[in-house]
Parts: structure tokens; C-alpha cells; sequence
């Protein structure tokens, strides 16, 4: 390391040092928060398994649900460098799935979305000056113009509908926007066929596997309802169902890992297992029997898949109108905190979503079902100025899931 606390590596002017391989283009990976390391990882396989592209990865400090990234990232064996050091490097290629600091970097620049696009509106701020109309969550003007252009030179979206909110909100980014589909959704289909095996990973055995799915903030399922999934765990039966939590990774990253760890240790003594922030919870979709969940994009996709999901909390007044989230707030069931648990997790457990309502939610996700990774693939490597590998682009299924703290599963039959 320099006097200046700057590492060399395979990136910059001093990037053949040290080379073992001498790639044709380097790729920087800008990580906001952990949600968009997720989102990242859906992707960069496209292109990190080349061996003509290097991948490094920074951390935009934009986000207040940055710090903890860089570690996931270094103990997940990333190449990480600071984030004053890649936006004072050129890369070919940056890729980033969250916004701000973006306008520093010197390399053109793809945005993906996470989640399932516009769905909320923001929190009004507290403060003395007259209200304003709420902004779209995540769709901010300021955050795609800077300096009398558009920052990115790619805006990847999942559907068409995204593409008209914003550029309703920026037409001057509508020549940047490619529709690409939802590699997120594409990947769940991918792992379709491995249901078993993620239920034997989760230790389900023959049992009906409930999993609760919380996004982050006081709207939320563990915002609102702290005690949930402390109750299903203790009001469903252990030897008939089990209980797997995903709490969205802003709570981890905000309220910090082991004080998580610590809010769940009463719901794991019952039996409930816990999925780490950054994984898991596609597995868990794909092997779950009903999920519990709130308006975040986890119970969209669970119910867009056909898995039944029924809404522990839905702040319908802050939803946005005619978004996949209303979608999802008319036609799901809302569990009745109020009331034994048991007779209504049976109860949703035995009914089936009628394959049309699977499909509506479906397509409000995804105007290319299928070809993400394709058109995906096809956006990289233009903006690399490299041809595309011959074999086809595809997306890997998710692995198996492996609960916080467990060593082997106990499966219970």
C-alpha cells in the first residue's frame, strides 16, 4: 500500500505490474448497499467468467446503508478498492444497481434497477416548510442528470411500464433506457427445477415451510409487527410446519448484524431459522408453501411464481397507484394479527393461487420473461466494445440456502 493509502492492482496505469492475465477491459462494480450487491450478483457472471474483463468493485458512500458493504464484499473474495480511488481511475465498463456519486466516475455507466422497479412513494421528511407532492421512491431526477447530462449511458429496466415513469419524471434519459427484463425473476424460474433440494438445505423435510419476508422501515413487517414472527414460530405446530425469516438488508446493515442475530434468538429457540441479508431468499421462495410478507418486492415475486402469499402489512395509502405493489395489495389476503394464527396459515396453506392471478403479477414484472441475461449480456459487451462470448448468455439458479448460525440442517420428517 502507498503512502496515500492507495493499493495497486489490475486497474489503472499500473495495471499489467503485476499481471498474470492481461484483460482487454476492466470493469468497475459500484456497490450502494447490500440489496445491490444482490442485484449485482444476479448479473456480473455474464461477464466476470471472461477472461478478457477484470472485475473490481467499489462502494458508493451515497447511501446511509453503505457501511458493512465492503467487508461482505472482501469476505466474499472481491477485489475492493476505495471509492475516491475508482472515481480518479477510467474503467471501460462501471455497473451500478443504486444511485448518487455516480457522476464522479470515469467510465460509461449501466444503471440497473433492484427490486421490481416503482412502487412507493417516499416518506414525507419532517421540517417546518409547506408540504410537497411525495416522490416515486428510488426515482429521483437529480439522481440521473448531473452537469447538463444524463449519468448513465445505459438505463436497464425490467419493464415498459418502468421506462414511462421515468421518463415522464426525465425524458431526457428516455434514449439511455433499454428494457431488459428482470434477471431477479429469471433466475427464480432458473432454480425452479431445484425445490427439493433447497427444502433439503432448509432442513423442511415433509413439512409446509412458511417463510416470512420483512422489507426495511417502520411500513414494514418487522417494523410494525416486531413480534410476528416470534408467534408463528411459537403458534404453528414444529413437527407440521417450519419457519424461515428474510429481513430485508437494510435492517441488517442499519441496525447492525449481531443485534439482528440477537432481536431473532427467541424465534430461533422456537425452531424459526433466519436467512443471512445477502442470500437465500430466492431458495426460500422457490421451496416455500406460503409466504408472509408486506409490500415489499419479495412477496411480489413470491406471488408472481404461484407461491400463495398472504400481506402482514401494507401501507396502502403510501403505495404508488396503478404500481405492481397496488396490484399485489388488491388481489393478496391480509393476514389477521388479531386472531389465532394457525387456522389462517392452514387455511392459506391449502388454497392455491389461480394461475391467472400468478401471470398478472408476473408480467407487471417483466416485459421480457425469459431474456435478461440475453439482452443483459448484449448491453455489456456493447458498451465494452468487445464481442459477445459464443456460448449463450444465461443466468445460474440461486445455491442452496444456508440459515444464520446453522452447520448442518436439522431436518425434522
Amino acid at each position: 500500500m502507498s503512502s496515500d493509502g492507495w493499493s495497486p492492482g489490475p486497474f489503472g496505469l499500473d495495471a499489467a505490474k503485476g499481471a498474470t492475465l492481461a484483460p482487454r477491459r476492466t470493469v468497475l462494480a459500484v456497490a450502494h448497499h447490500l440489496t445491490a450487491v444482490t442485484r449485482l450478483a444476479d448479473v456480473l457472471a455474464l461477464i466476470e467468467r471472461d477472461r478478457r474483463v477484470q472485475t473490481v468493485y467499489t462502494v458508493s458512500p451515497a447511501s446511509v446503508f453503505s457501511p458493512g458493504v465492503a467487508d461482505h464484499l472482501r469476505a466474499a473474495g472481491a477485489l475492493v478498492i476505495p471509492f475516491d480511488r475508482a472515481a480518479h481511475t477510467s474503467f471501460d465498463l462501471a455497473i451500478a444497481a443504486g444511485d448518487g456519486g455516480l457522476e464522479r466516475l470515469h467510465a460509461p455507466v449501466l444503471l440497473l434497477q433492484h427490486g421490481m422497479g416503482p412502487a412507493m412513494l417516499s416518506q414525507r421528511w419532517a421540517g417546518a416548510g409547506p408540504a410537497a407532492p411525495r416522490p416515486i421512491a428510488g426515482l429521483r431526477r437529480e439522481s440521473i442528470l448531473a452537469g447538463g447530462r444524463v449519468i448513465p449511458s445505459v438505463i436497464a429496466l425490467a419493464h415498459h411500464e418502468h421506462r414511462l415513469r421515468l421518463t415522464r419524471i426525465c425524458p431526457e434519459a428516455e434514449p439511455a433506457v433499454r428494457v431488459v427484463g428482470d434477471p431477479a425473476l429469471d433466475r427464480l424460474g432458473a432454480g425452479a427445477p431445484l425445490r427439493e433440494t433447497y427444502r433439503r438445505a432448509l432442513g423442511v423435510g415433509g413439512r409446509r415451510l412458511v417463510v416470512v419476508s420483512s422489507t426495511w422501515g417502520p411500513r414494514s413487517l418487522f417494523g410494525r409487527h416486531r413480534d410476528l414472527i416470534r408467534r408463528l414460530a411459537a403458534e404453528l405446530p414444529r413437527e407440521r410446519y417450519a419457519v424461515v425469516a428474510a429481513l430485508h438488508p437494510a435492517t441488517w446493515s442499519w441496525h447492525g448484524h449481531r443485534q439482528c442475530r440477537a432481536w431473532f434468538d427467541d424465534c430461533r429457540r422456537l425452531g424459526a431459522g433466519l436467512l443471512p441479508p445477502h442470500e437465500g431468499w430466492q431458495a426460500a421462495l422457490t421451496a416455500a408453501d406460503l409466504v408472509v410478507g408486506d409490500y415489499g418486492s419479495v412477496s411480489h415475486y413470491a406471488a408472481a411464481i404461484g407461491v400463495p402469499t398472504v400481506l402482514a402489512a401494507f401501507p396502502d395509502d403510501d403505495v404508488l397507484p396503478g404500481s405492481p405493489a397496488e396490484l399485489l395489495g388488491r388481489l393478496a389476503p391480509r393476514l389477521s394479527l388479531d386472531r389465532p394464527l394457525l387456522p389462517q396459515i392452514e387455511g392459506h396453506t391449502r388454497a392455491h393461487s389461480a394461475p391467472a392471478v400468478a401471470t398478472l403479477l408476473r408480467d407487471r414484472l417483466t416485459s421480457e420473461p425469459g431474456r435478461a441475461a440475453a439482452l443483459l449480456r448484449r448491453e455489456m459487451y456493447g458498451l465494452l466494445r468487445l464481442a459477445e462470448p459464443a456460448e449463450p448468455a444465461a443466468l445460474d439458479p440461486v445455491a442452496p440456502p444456508r440459515l444464520v448460525g446453522a452447520t448442518e440442517p436439522e431436518v425434522i420428517r
